[in-house]
């Protein structure tokens, strides 16, 4: 059993495991012997995902559809348990809100941040907690830098990102009673497909050079460099392995040292 992997008879729920850093979380719990059970609305890049996993020797599992309708995260924990028979890790990934002049964001934009971010979280996670309660599991939410330094630009992703860490820190005093862990990543800068398409504007004052774009990003927010969705895979396949468990309602700010604040 010395050979044995971290992960290595569990099952995890990963959402928004499709791309960016929901894939690489995926891809690394799955390397770390984790049985998967990916969830997004894009159907055809789930599948990519799964089939690497498959490729590389581990298990996985589709569940497309639209955690923003209000029975999709009990169906997707109903399903994970009638695959695989129990749920160890959840992990909280879906969700992106609209960035823009707060005064042209609309009633829709508002309530579209929160239905699939905030709301998911809280229907996904209230699902699957008698699934974790009884294998003494993890949920981990990934939730941003913005919610502890909000800015204009980022009202709605700000107070979704803020209503987040207050959810995770209050489910986690559940957690100490029920023997569940809880935890939160707040990634920075990460270099994902949605990160490049809002550094495109940045990129046309540099001749469309995206390399000195980010090497001017990285300068103005005096920060160490932009991050990787391998960053946030790395230290979330730390937060819900069995090493961890002293950590509970701690929300760890992965963002190269973006957050000045203590």
């Amino acid at each position: 059993m010395a050979n044995m992997k971290p992960l290595e008879g569990k099952t995890a729920i990963v959402t928004g495991a499709s791309r960016g850093i929901g894939r690489a979380i995926a891809l690394r719990l799955a390397q770390d012997g984790a049985t998967m059970v990916l969830a997004s609305r894009t159907d055809a890049e789930l599948t990519k995902v799964a089939s690497e996993i498959r490729s590389s020797g581990g298990q996985a599992t589709c569940v497309p559809g639209d955690l923003r309708n209000v029975e999709a995260p009990a169906s997707l924990v109903k399903a994970a348990v009638a695959a695989h028979g129990s749920i160890d890790i959840v992990v909280n990934n879906a969700g992106a809100t609209k960035r823009g002049d707060f005064f042209e964001l609309t009633e829709a934009d508002w309530a579209d941040g929160f239905a699939l971010k905030f709301l998911c979280m809280v229907r996904l996670t209230r699902a699957a907690w008698p699934h974790l309660k009884a294998r003494g599991g993890s949920a981990l939410n990934i939730i941003g830098a913005g919610g502890r330094t909000p800015f204009a630009e980022f009202t709605i992703g700000g107070s979704v990102n803020g209503a987040c860490l207050s959810f995770t820190k209050a489910v986690a005093a559940i957690g100490i009673r029920d023997g569940v862990q809880v935890n939160a990543i707040n990634p920075g800068r990460i270099k994902t497909e949605r990160f490049r398409y809002l550094m495109a504007e940045e990129a046309a004052r540099h001749g469309g050079n995206m390399e000195a774009a980010s090497r001017e990003l990285v300068r103005k927010m005096n920060i160490v460099r932009l991050g990787e969705p391998e960053d946030v895979a790395n230290l979330a396949a730390y937060m819900v392995s069995p090493q961890s468990r002293f950590l509970q309602g701690a929300m760890v700010d992965l963002d190269g040292g973006e957050t000045k604040t203590i």
